[in-house]
């Protein structure tokens, strides 16, 4: 489905300037875009009043755990889906970590099917690496000689250390051979298996939250990301670096990472992520909430918090993600080491750095380039990221002026709980639209929570990324 829609009197978010305009969105495309003048209406088109309010490009988040196949208890496709949509993230990358791990073109296909029957936004799956199953990541993204492109898969995701599900490839050889022997993008869960083995007996009899991240330090973490930047430079790999969390990474990834639009030259491209809880939470904040902050790689310290907010003006971080990995209230409340690692993120993302902005920690402008112009640039998505003509009509209307609280209460994730409980945010979405078709709305009427607008299924199509020469 893909709609006519007039957006009026907002203030956009353009690629080079910010302004007051109009915006109309034709058969699902951005049309025109009028700054300092005004449209007029067409017959057949659904007119927004945008007064007031910020128009951006439809949010990207670039990894998300939606749960589908397996844990309905903690999420799907559709309730992942509808959460999106309620922050502002028109489009999705979900992870292969399910039951059972997607690990073959037969799986990914029947993820792409469900998420045609269950999603409101638009799609795009990573297929999991094994030690030993390169063969079925060619089906899905080629050969380095031989790079394809199937609308709605993104990549490779390796976990090079144990998370959450059963996928791990942590030995060099094997390591070598997906890097060598595949194309497509990969993106990596770095952290080092050996050293993670090595430090567990050094927890032995703790249930204190601060050991968690005493154990899974930013040295695991760091040799983890050096190994596949070591690769992926020997093998010429597009290579993406998942949730980065720690200084030293950000520091030592300084003048190595670079925009694919921005690469010059046959070096091996990288690019790398962090999320919102790494640029907020520090170690005061994990004491206070507990396992709800619990993830891996961790939430770490105030130093490390600092440095990510530098590294990722300077342009060494291209863009953030959010992670989000719901689990249940009742398994976090086992404490740990027993409670699982994982949050949810979808729906607080956008407002959580529009708030920052709000604050001058950053402008709206960086917001927008970090959650959506550069994630479209670093997968290389056609026709997302940016208000402008010829573009798809994925856009969101927020509103920088109204705070509002973070409830639980007022989820729509299927576990209910949302780790910025208490925290007062901006930049709220109030409209999302996916393809010109109005898909979510919170105002007055609809109350804080809001309200999802079209059928699941109706809206949203498979990713298009072009292919990794």
């Amino acid at each position: 489905m893909k709609g006519n829609v007039l957006i009026q009197g907002a203030t956009m978010v353009l690629p080079d300037k910010t302004g007051k305009g109009d915006l109309r969105i034709r058969d699902g495309i951005i049309e025109t875009v009028a700054l300092g003048t005004n449209l007029t209406p067409q017959d057949d088109e659904l007119i927004i009043d945008g007064e007031g309010l910020h128009l951006l490009p439809g949010m990207i988040d670039p990894q998300v755990h939606f749960r589908d196949p397996g844990q309905p208890e903690k999420e799907d496709l559709g309730s992942g889906s509808a959460a999106a949509v309620s922050g502002g993230i028109t489009s999705f990358l979900d992870m292969p970590n399910n039951k059972p791990s997607i690990t073959t073109l037969e799986g990914m296909n029947m993820k792409l099917k469900t998420a045609s029957e269950k999603c409101v936004n638009n799609y795009g799956f990573f297929i999991g690496a094994t030690p030993d199953n390169v063969s079925d990541l060619q089906d899905a993204v080629g050969t380095p000689d031989a790079p394809i492109a199937i609308p709605g898969i993104c990549g490779i995701k390796i976990f090079m250390g144990s998370s959450t599900g059963t996928l791990l490839v942590n030995e060099r050889e094997a390591l070598e051979a997906i890097f060598k022997g595949t194309g497509g993008l990969i993106a990596v869960h770095a952290e080092d298996e050996k050293r993670m083995e090595d430090r567990l007996p050094m927890m032995e009899g703790r249930t204190d939250i601060a050991a968690h991240a005493e154990w899974r330090d930013d040295v695991t973490a760091l040799i983890a990301t050096k190994l596949a930047v070591e690769l992926a430079q020997a093998s010429g790999h597009r290579l993406h670096i998942l949730h980065l969390t720690s200084g030293i990474e950000a520091d030592w990834l300084e003048n190595i990472t670079v925009l694919p639009s921005k690469a010059t030259g046959k070096d091996a491209i990288i690019t790398t992520e962090t999320l919102p809880q790494h640029l907020t939470f520090d170690e005061t904040d994990v004491a206070r909430e507990g396992t709800r902050l619990q993830m891996n790689p961790p939430v770490r310290y105030k130093k490390d918090r600092e440095t990510l907010w530098k590294q990722l003006k300077s342009g060494t971080v291209q863009c953030i993600a959010t992670d989000h990995a719901p689990h249940t209230l009742e398994a976090k409340a086992l404490g740990f080491p027993k409670a699982p690692s994982g949050m949810p993120g979808v729906e607080t993302s956008l407002a959580v750095m529009l708030t920052h902005a709000n604050d001058g920690a950053c402008s709206i402008e960086d917001v927008v380039r970090w959650m959506s112009t550069n994630v479209a640039d670093c997968y290389n998505m056609v026709g997302k990221g940016r208000l402008e003509e010829g573009a798809d009509g994925d856009v969101v209307l927020v509103d920088m002026n109204n705070a509002r609280t973070v409830s639980d209460e007022h989820t729509w994730t299927r576990v209910g709980w949302n780790p910025f409980r208490g925290r007062s945010l901006v930049g709220w979405a109030q409209v999302t639209v996916v393809a010109g078709v109005p898909v979510f709305e919170r105002s007055t009427e609809t109350g804080p929570k809001g309200a999802l607008l079209v059928e699941p299924g109706s809206v949203g199509q498979p990713l298009v990324m072009t292919p990794w020469s």
